[in-house]
């Protein structure tokens, strides 16, 4: 993914002094994001995140910070916030807001073991029993209200159809009064970072979060964690499940939607990565990238409509 903002150390010197961060030894660019810029910063008070946020306004900055003081008010475990020396959650620097966050130490894993699989889904559903701010979106910036948007740039395409067809599929489970909540609506294994120990999982990355359906935020999941190639391994799955229902015991309803909305959490991100490689951003390199999730909405679509009722069974 391209980076967009670089900074040089005097640079990075003047903003950490802005949040109290002096004697900087060293600092390097991070890999990853395709709307953010990040530095991590070492300095004599330990590890920092600078994020310069290339697409956010500074009210959408502003409102994410506020999102991560109130995980942490509540106490769930992600990045934290460092305020400027005058109390200031965001700067604006060259007209992009930015941010600081103190450095979690651990590693990122693909292929993540059952125990882990677990403590993500105890996480999630930790997560989904937090009060949703008002100020979170209730619709997702890549949900169904966008998918008419591909008739712009690809009418009639067969990418146009398959997403059409998921459309008319889901719809009926999107009638139903299933619960909604706080949802991070993007836990893909590289947004969660393993502890040194190996025994614990936090979920980072709140940027997409919105107050909507936790089963959606469950299929992401599914979809983020469990893929194996071209396939969603259920066994996994149930790891995930199983983890949540220790915490959260999803509704009758909620278990037989939840093909359904991994269907929809899939085809959402796949959606995502066309609009924005083959349109928004075209990149000749990145046309087909969509094809990496496509596979996996595909293989749930293959799956008995029971799978995860039968997953959850014996739970």
């Amino acid at each position: 993914m391209a980076h967009y903002t670089r900074l040089d150390g005097r640079e990075i010197r003047g903003i950490l002094a802005q949040f109290g961060i002096h004697n900087i030894s060293a600092f390097e660019l991070l890999s990853g994001g395709s709307e953010n810029t990040n530095y991590l910063v070492k300095s004599k008070k330990g590890k920092f995140v600078l994020c310069i946020f290339e697409q956010k306004t500074g009210s959408n900055a502003k409102e994410l910070a506020h999102l991560l003081k109130h995980l942490e008010i509540n106490r769930f475990n992600t990045s934290k916030l460092i305020y400027t020396t005058n109390n200031e959650s965001v700067i604006i620097w060259k007209d992009k807001p930015i941010i600081i966050k103190a450095f979690i130490e651990g590693k990122i894993i693909k292929d993540l073991p059952p125990h882990l699989l677990k403590s993500i889904g105890k996480e999630l559903a930790k997560l989904h029993q937090i009060s949703a701010p008002e100020y979170l979106p209730k619709q997702l910036n890549y949900g169904k209200e966008q998918f008419s948007l591909v008739k712009k740039y690809a009418p009639n395409s067969e990418f146009d159809i398959w997403l059409n067809n998921i459309l008319e599929y889901i719809t009926p489970y999107l009638n139903l009064d299933l619960p909604k909540s706080l949802i991070h609506s993007d836990v893909f294994w590289d947004n969660v970072i393993i502890g040194e120990d190996g025994k614990t999982a936090t979920i980072i990355d709140f940027e997409e979060a919105a107050n909507y359906y936790r089963v959606f935020d469950i299929g992401m999941t599914i979809i983020g964690i469990c893929g194996e190639g071209k396939i969603v391994n259920l066994d996994r799955a149930k790891h995930l499940l199983d983890g949540y229902q220790s915490e959260v015991q999803l509704l009758e309803d909620e278990i037989n939607s939840l093909k359904a909305f991994t269907i929809y959490a899939g085809a959402s991100m796949t959606f995502w990565r066309h609009q924005n490689f083959n349109y928004v951003k075209p990149d000749p390199n990145m046309f087909n990238h969509y094809l990496g999730l496509k596979v996996l909405v595909d293989d749930i679509i293959k799956q008995p409509d029971d799978c995860f009722v039968e997953l959850l069974k014996n739970s």
